[in-house]
């Protein structure tokens, strides 16, 4: 982690009590909103601190630190740190700023995403009141559509509750809160990697600061999370790759804690109940893609599967690729078998990790599929209970994974 930042601190801050960092790449149009946002938040909740806001970019060619530095921030000082030129992707921007946050010696640090169109004033009290009340990790709890967020509901949150024994339902939200002392360990995990470096960052550091035993708290946010849409049926270009590459990677060296956890426990929440529930803007997704998606895979990466997944699981594949469209379902205990076989397979490096995480994506458009037609008629509350009870077939599965895992 030793690579140089370049910094604008034009008020010459030396130290802060709270920190809220805005990262971006390329956000000119949309980071004067979060960071007027921000500021307002930290005028109104955290006035008796020394704060400071901090854009974290990745030297971003179309105006993104001159749109920061023209935001009206109330007074609130700004510092902008940039990567290197050529050196991109989230993880690094957060890297720089836990080192800042050290060197200012902050208490507390707040990050949300530059492209955030729901933030209020009120998260920055949400993520950040915590971490001055004996809380050193926050992470977002907000209602999401429910075909919104289909990495999180059908990878991240189910394997890393059932690996590390805590309900954390946002583990990849873009939006936390993290204690200073947090920032150290982070700054000295050896653990950093390239996918942690790019989209892999959220996971990576919810995973650590369970793995570390932190104060965990969610932080219900009271209101949707809107930002740039995604079409959970649409490419998903490196991102995929990243955070399960990251999710498999920090299997490898937390394996001693996470094969000793039986059952998860609920993690506190913080603030919850505020106001009415907003409901979510509506998630456009197109089953006829996801389809096309999962069969171009299955015939391209039949003989990938065969060499990662158990032969009973490979039969239950290929019975599952038979089906009628009209009949198709991906069981969720096939799913999470599946899984727990694809990350064996990338901790014992049989298949190479590309071609490995490649291989995934057409049975995550398929499980996606499954998914989309089993909740089409359910409320957002009822598809939660949903993914609760598939989270529950993931914990149950576990001793699979035990078994298998070195073998």
């Amino acid at each position: 982690m030793a690579e140089a930042y370049l910094e604008e601190n034009p008020q010459n801050i030396a130290q802060a009590d709270m920190v809220v960092a805005i990262p971006s790449y390329r956000e000119a149009k949309h980071v004067a909103y979060p960071t007027t946002q921000a500021a307002l938040g930290l005028k109104r909740y955290f006035g008796d601190k020394k704060c400071v806001l901090i854009n974290c970019d990745n030297n971003s060619d179309d105006g993104t630190k001159e749109a920061f530095f023209a935001a009206d921030t109330e007074g609130v000082p700004r510092i902008y740190l940039s990567t290197a030129p050529g050196v991109r992707g989230k993880g690094n921007n957060f890297k720089n700023l836990f080192r800042k946050a050290v060197e200012l010696k902050a208490h507390a640090v707040v990050a949300v995403d530059a492209d955030l169109k729901s933030i209020t004033p009120q998260w920055i009290k949400h993520l950040g009141e915590p971490l001055f009340n004996d809380f050193g990790y926050v992470a977002p709890l907000y209602v999401r559509h429910k075909f919104d967020g289909t990495i999180t509901n059908s990878i991240a949150y189910p394997l890393t509750r059932a690996l590390y024994g805590r309900r954390v339902r946002q583990p990849i939200g873009g939006d936390f809160g993290l204690s200073g002392d947090l920032a150290r360990v982070f700054l000295a995990s050896p653990t950093w990697t390239e996918a942690a470096s790019q989209f892999g960052i959220d996971i990576w550091m919810t995973t650590l600061a369970v793995n570390n035993n932190v104060p965990i708290c969610q932080a219900y946010m009271g209101r949707p999370k809107i930002h740039k849409p995604k079409d959970p049926s649409a490419e998903l270009g490196p991102m995929f790759n990243q955070v399960v590459g990251t999710i498999f990677d920090l299997m490898a060296s937390t394996t001693g804690y996470w094969m000793r956890v039986k059952w998860s426990k609920p993690t506190s929440i913080y603030g919850f109940g505020l106001g009415e529930v907003e409901m979510p803007p509506p998630v456009k997704v197109s089953e006829e893609k996801l389809a096309a998606n999962f069969r171009e895979g299955f015939a391209r990466y039949q003989d990938t599967w065969a060499r990662v997944v158990a032969p009973d699981i490979m039969t239950k594949l290929l019975e599952i690729g038979d089906l009628p469209p009209d009949q198709f379902d991906f069981p969720t205990q096939l799913w999470a078998k599946a899984l727990y076989d694809f990350a064996v397979c990338h901790q014992s490096r049989r298949v190479e990790r590309e071609e490995l995480l490649g291989s995934l994506i057409p049975l995550y458009f398929g499980k996606t599929l499954s998914y989309v037609r089993k909740t089409a008629r359910m409320s957002v509350q009822q598809a939660e209970e949903f993914i609760e009870n598939e989270c529950m077939v993931f914990e149950e599965s576990k001793p699979y994974l035990v078994d298998r895992w070195g073998s």
